[in-house]
C-alpha cells in the first residue's frame, strides 16, 4: 500500500493540473483527484501497463462527468468564489493555480463544451494523443481529431475577448449602478446613442417581443426597471458580463450586453424559460 501511494503521489501534482484546466475549479479538481485515488485503490494495478496514462483517463472520465453534470444544472462555479464550509483550500494556492492556467483562458475554456474541452485540454495542453482521448470521449479518434479543432478556434477567437473582459465588465457594473440609482447622466454616458434594447414576450408587460432604439428610449427604459435592477447581479452570460436576476432559487430574467469601447451598443433582455435554460451563467 505504501508503495502504490507513493507511486499515485507522483502523479499527484499533474493529474490536478489536468483536472484544473478541465474544471476551472480548484476544489473540484481535488474531487476528480481523489476519486482518481480510490478506482485506483480497487483495481488490480497488475492489470495497468502504464500508470501515467491510466491515471489521466481516469480523471479525464471523472471530470468529463462533472461538466456534463454542471452543464445539465447550468452551474458554471468559477474559482476566486469563497467556500467557507470546505477548509480544504489555499487562497494563495488558488491564485497562483489560476495564475498558472491564465484567467482568461479560463474563461474561454468554460464556453466549451464538455467534451471539446476534454480534447482540447488533454491533446493541446498535455499532448495526450487522440486514440487514448477517444475511448474517454465515446468517439472515435477522427471525431476526436475534430472536437479538439473546433475547441482550438473558440479558443483562438475568444482569447481576445477574455482579455478585454475587466473593461466590459466595468461598463456592466457601470449600467447596474445606474439604473439601480436612478441616475440619468450616467446612463446617457454609457449608451451608445445607437443602442437597442430587445426583450423577449417573456418579460412583459406586454405579450409580444419588445425593441428599444436609441439612447432615450433605452435610457427610460432602464429607469423604469431600476426596481428589477436592484434585485439582479453581475454575472456571466454565455461568457461576457450581464446581469441575472432570480425567482425562487432559479433564473428569471438575464440581460446579455454588447459593448462597443466604453458603452453599450446593444442590450438583451431574456426571460423565456427555453432560453434561460440554454445560458451558461456564472458568478463572478
Amino acid at each position: 500500500m505504501d508503495a502504490l501511494t507513493e507511486r499515485f503521489e507522483q502523479e499527484r501534482p499533474r493529474l490536478r493540473a489536468v483536472a484544473y484546466r478541465m474544471l476551472g475549479s480548484a476544489a473540484e479538481a481535488d474531487d476528480a483527484v481523489q476519486e482518481a485515488w480510490l478506482r485506483f485503490h480497487r483495481t488490480d494495478t497488475g492489470e495497468i501497463d502504464h500508470l501515467p496514462a491510466w491515471l489521466t483517463t481516469v480523471v479525464a472520465r471523472v471530470c468529463l462527468s462533472l461538466l456534463r453534470t454542471r452543464r445539465n444544472h447550468r452551474e458554471e462555479p468559477l474559482d476566486g468564489q469563497p467556500e467557507p464550509d470546505d477548509d480544504r483550500r489555499d487562497p494563495g494556492q488558488e491564485a497562483e493555480l489560476a495564475d498558472s492556467v491564465g484567467r482568461a483562458l479560463l474563461v474561454v475554456l468554460d464556453a466549451l463544451g464538455p467534451a471539446e474541452r476534454v480534447a482540447f485540454v488533454l491533446h493541446d495542453m498535455f499532448a495526450v494523443p487522440f486514440d487514448e482521448i477517444a475511448p474517454v470521449l465515446g468517439r472515435t479518434a477522427a471525431a476526436t481529431r475534430q472536437l479538439a479543432s473546433r475547441a482550438r478556434r473558440r479558443v483562438k477567437g475568444g482569447e481576445t475577448a477574455a482579455a478585454d473582459l475587466p473593461r466590459r465588465r466595468k461598463v456592466v457594473e457601470a449600467f447596474l449602478a445606474a439604473s439601480r440609482g436612478g441616475d440619468f447622466e450616467a446612463l446617457l454616458a454609457l449608451l451608445d446613442p445607437d443602442v437597442v434594447l430587445r426583450a423577449d414576450r417573456f418579460v412583459g408587460p406586454s405579450p409580444a417581443p419588445i425593441e428599444l432604439r436609441g439612447v432615450e428610449s433605452v435610457r427610460r427604459g432602464a429607469i423604469l426597471a431600476s426596481e428589477r435592477a436592484r434585485a439582479s447581479e453581475l454575472v456571466l452570460v454565455d461568457g461576457s458580463p450581464g446581469l441575472l436576476m432570480e425567482r425562487d432559487g432559479r433564473p428569471a430574467v438575464v440581460l446579455a450586453f454588447r459593448v462597443g469601447g466604453d458603452r453599450i451598443t446593444g442590450i438583451e433582455v431574456i426571460a423565456d424559460p427555453a432560453r434561460l435554460a440554454g445560458l451558461q451563467l456564472a458568478v463572478f
